[in-house]
């Protein structure tokens, strides 16, 4: 006995399997993006969803786990947030309503941010922080939101209580890596570029509160290029400067809520610089850092399970 979830997010198609004993599938797939540009519209995003997601579960389906399905969970928009509306989620929703009714199952619906927190959750064997309050990043090509995180019955609840006021860390990311010739998305290849670097430079971002700006950083980082700086030390500033405000601003939150845990999920979340200085933070394994559906599988596991 599983449960499916399906998640098509702006840049990947995926659906995972979540079973009972604590196993679980992923099958995913990066939507084309042509090269030199920063991404893609909605309605390209949803056609390469529409067409993709057989794929998917055909994958699942060869490796024996779409057998004995008991709910079908998808992503339904970005953030659990009254307004939050993305084109691209409607392949998932549309595909999973129609599959649960034809297998004569429950259908749940969820966040993309909710199904990045179960993700990460369960890729570093901590399902148990779903049950208390914790903080949590969300660090990706949309979203670079410090979270407070409680439980509401099988689901999380997710308000956002500091992070970026502009430009998102995954954003500045892509755009510093595209100027440096890399393909995009651009967070893979800008951490193993910046790894060639020895450099301790970075810009002291001013936080306000816990919120931060990022939009100046871009200029920053072309302002090194056109004086000839070495492309791994581009890439270095660039995530040096990120890692230390997300530290800071992760202390000062750590001063308003003492003692709750600290999650990491999101694309972002995968850079190795980040995952060096954020010492006793909990971070998914890095293939489940990007977007997946294996999250909303969980959650509709607990859905199911709880009856909630």
């Amino acid at each position: 006995m599983s449960c499916l979830g399906i998640d098509t997010s702006n840049y990947t198609t995926s659906a995972a399997v979540f079973r009972p004993d604590g196993t679980g599938r992923n099958e995913s797939r990066l939507l084309t993006v042509r090269e030199g540009e920063l991404g893609l519209r909605q309605s390209d995003a949803l056609f390469q969803h529409v067409k993709r997601l057989p794929e998917r579960f055909a994958a699942l389906g060869e490796a024996g786990w779409l057998e004995g399905l008991e709910a079908v969970g998808a992503s339904t928009r970005p953030r659990a947030v009254e307004g939050s509306y993305m084109p691209c989620f409607l392949a998932g929703e549309s595909q999973g309503r129609v599959l649960a009714e034809a297998l004569g199952v429950p259908f749940f619906a969820f966040s993309h941010q909710q199904g990045h927190i179960a993700a990460a959750c369960w890729s570093a064997g901590r399902l148990d922080l779903l049950d208390r309050p914790l903080l949590a990043w969300h660090l990706s090509g949309g979203t670079t939101e410090l979270l407070l995180v409680e439980p509401e019955g099988s689901n999380v609840r997710a308000t956002c209580i500091g992070g970026t006021t502009d430009l998102s860390a995954g954003q500045l990311i892509d755009r510093v890596g595209v100027k440096l010739a890399l393909p995009f998305p651009a967070g893979r290849p800008l951490d193993a570029l910046a790894a060639q670097s020895d450099s301790k430079a970075k810009f002291r971002v001013r936080l306000d509160g816990l919120r931060f700006s990022l939009s100046g950083m871009e200029n920053k980082a072309s302002s090194l290029m056109e004086k000839g700086e070495d492309p791994a030390n581009v890439a270095k500033f660039t995530l040096n400067t990120l890692a230390s405000v997300i530290v800071r601003c992760t202390d000062a939150a750590l001063q308003k809520y003492p003692g709750l845990p600290v999650l990491c999920s999101g694309g972002v979340a995968s850079n190795s610089q980040l995952r060096r200085v954020m010492g006793g933070a909990v971070f998914a394994q890095p293939e489940f850092s990007t977007d997946n559906a294996m999250g909303i599988a969980v959650l509709t596991d607990r859905r199911l399970r709880r009856g909630q």
